[in-house]
């Protein structure tokens, strides 16, 4: 096996975030289930985009954020995924490197423009999505090179490639790849729109093809069709050497070495936006991982990490995550 140079690689979706206020009577006027994420086509993008108040915009994706979140914490991490060589994917590209990770997908020069992501904030901190994935559902297998993913300790993938059948390819491409290179494959379910889509799938791929799996408490229900949590951890037993499963305030429940852990959330003074805390959790547990911490120290470094991604708008990191944690863990004593 040929020397490690990255702790993970991230497959997912390259897109560009565009966040905003609204509220309730707004997701409600406009038919957008709250709190969940739905693919939308050009027309409604644009649409929506024009009414948007105080819009800002910062690059996203959930395996992007996993992966800016990585390299913050200290990691070397890369990351895969397409643009168009348009102003957003040179926006997306240039933010990435400049986190501090590899980033060398060719971006595309036709079709569809760089994706972008719609998000709703409510007063509430809870985060409604329209997605509209442009040119990053294109990625194709011949995009995911074999010497990155063999050259990765984890190779994390993202639920929303499994939207598009090139990206579904690249997906099954870079989970084979790694595994023949002996490496780990992690999984985030990313939305429970995806679980709903692709439930017998999803749990195939758990089963029988997943080393490390994330999901929160909502998609894990959703998985095996049962309103019981308790019931959805027992039928998660066994299936992966690591699932964690998130519950926001109640912390996360993580299950490994034939045990079942709870860990609690980490305290922040103040709530402002969900967005990105499941992919910053992931960025934590990962980065444990990838170092060799037992569970307990992956947990505690995932819950750090979220508590700085909600404690502002946007989900890519305000701070230095890895003096964060420095901080947090001295006065832990």
């Amino acid at each position: 096996m040929s020397q490690t140079e990255f702790g993970v690689v991230g497959i997912g979706n390259a897109i560009v975030d565009v966040l905003g206020d609204a509220d309730d009577g707004f997701l409600a006027r406009h038919g957008m289930p709250k709190g969940a994420m739905t693919l939308i086509d050009t027309a409604r993008a644009e649409q929506l985009y024009t009414e948007m108040k105080g819009a800002v915009e910062c690059s996203g994706g959930s395996a992007a954020n996993t992966i800016a979140g990585f390299a913050s914490l200290g990691g070397q991490p890369a990351f895969i995924g397409k643009v168009r060589d348009d102003a957003l994917g040179q926006v997306f590209a240039r933010e990435i490197r400049a986190s501090g990770v590899t980033f060398d997908t060719t971006a595309a020069t036709a079709g569809p423009p760089t994706g972008r992501c719609l998000i709703f904030v409510t007063p509430d901190a809870q985060r409604t999505m329209q997605t509209f994935l442009g040119v990053s559902a294109t990625l194709s297998p011949e995009d995911v090179h074999p010497e990155t993913v063999a050259a990765a300790r984890i190779t994390f993938l993202e639920g929303y490639l499994w939207e598009e059948g090139a990206a579904k390819e690249a997906f099954l491409r870079a989970a084979s790849l790694a595994h023949d290179a002996g490496r780990k494959v992690a999984l985030t379910l990313s939305d429970p729109f995806c679980v709903e889509r692709h439930r017998a799938e999803f749990r195939d791929l758990v089963e029988h093809h997943i080393d490390i799996l994330f999901a929160n408490e909502v998609e894990a229900l959703s998985l095996y069709e049962t309103t019981s949590f308790d019931e959805a951890v027992r039928r998660l037993q066994g299936h992966c050497e690591v699932a964690a499963v998130t519950r926001s305030a109640e912390g996360s429940v993580v299950l490994a070495n034939g045990k079942t852990e709870h860990f609690p959330a980490e305290p922040v003074d103040r709530v402002v936006d969900t967005t990105g805390a499941g992919d910053l959790y992931a960025a934590g547990f990962l980065f444990g991982l990838s170092s060799g911490a037992d569970t307990a120290t992956c947990a505690r470094l995932a819950s750090i990490a979220a508590g700085e991604i909600i404690s502002h708008y946007g989900a890519r990191p305000e701070t230095s995550l890895q003096q964060l944690v420095r901080t947090k863990m001295e006065r832990a004593g």
